[in-house]
């Protein structure tokens, strides 16, 4: 999975320099970006005591004005963030305005995600007489793209006589889950069968993953086992 980057930079140093930055922007931009003269006012105020206590020579701190430090950007920050939050956004900014202020164009291009590419494999258990449990549901083989295995999808049947008019029921063992009649969706890493009443019969399973559009992966193997 990506992670997250903030758009606010970690070191002081770097979020003063943004903070100054945006006070001389909106120097000139607030008006017609209609943020209010008290924001620009409350923005200005933190930045300038931020930079104070910044300025601190190293030798000359202490426990207490190393908190006053630590207290002057942790407002800065907040301000910082409810400030973009409330008025940076296109429009009124345009996609230069947004760069002007050291922040990321947001990207209008949808991400492509790819069908599933490799096949899912499980485990089943026995949990009680008439069940029947998929567990361990996984990728088997090599990592892809988490995005597109956004579900599984548990093809099934048991298998009978060809006359038979079960709606589970299949009349000869299946190659692939194609020869499976029936389905179910999961997103979870187990999923639980109830076959109460085929005690004795021999069910089959099948798997593919599928992405978030219902484009499927390739078929995971078959597996079976007796209904306890």
């Amino acid at each position: 999975m990506a992670l997250k980057i903030d758009w606010l930079p970690r070191s002081r140093s770097a979020q003063l320099e943004k903070g100054k930055n945006w006070c001389t922007i909106l120097a000139e931009k607030a008006g017609l970006w209609l943020v209010p003269e008290a924001t620009t006012t409350v923005l200005n105020e933190a930045v300038n005591e931020a930079a104070s206590q910044f300025a601190v020579p190293v030798p000359e701190r202490n426990a207490i004005t190393s908190q006053q430090m630590i207290d002057a950007f942790k407002n800065l920050t907040t301000v910082m963030r409810d400030v973009k939050k409330r008025y940076f956004f296109v429009p009124p900014l345009t996609n230069s305005d947004i760069v002007a202020l050291g922040l990321k164009v947001k990207d209008e291009i949808p991400t492509t995600i790819p069908p599933p590419s490799i096949p899912v494999t499980g485990r089943l258990t026995f949990p009680s007489i008439g069940l029947v449990e998929m567990r361990e549901i996984s990728a088997d083989g090599e990592k892809s793209d988490d995005r597109s295995k956004y579900g599984v999808r548990i093809y099934f049947g048991i298998l009978s006589e060809a006359t038979s008019t079960y709606k589970h029921r299949i009349a000869a063992p299946p190659k692939t889950g194609d020869d499976l009649p029936h389905s179910v969706f999961t997103r979870q890493k187990r999923y639980r069968f109830a076959f109460s009443d085929q005690r004795g019969k021999e069910a089959f399973f099948c798997m593919r993953f599928e992405n978030s559009k219902g484009e499927a992966g390739p078929w995971g193997k078959i597996i079976s086992a007796w209904v306890p």
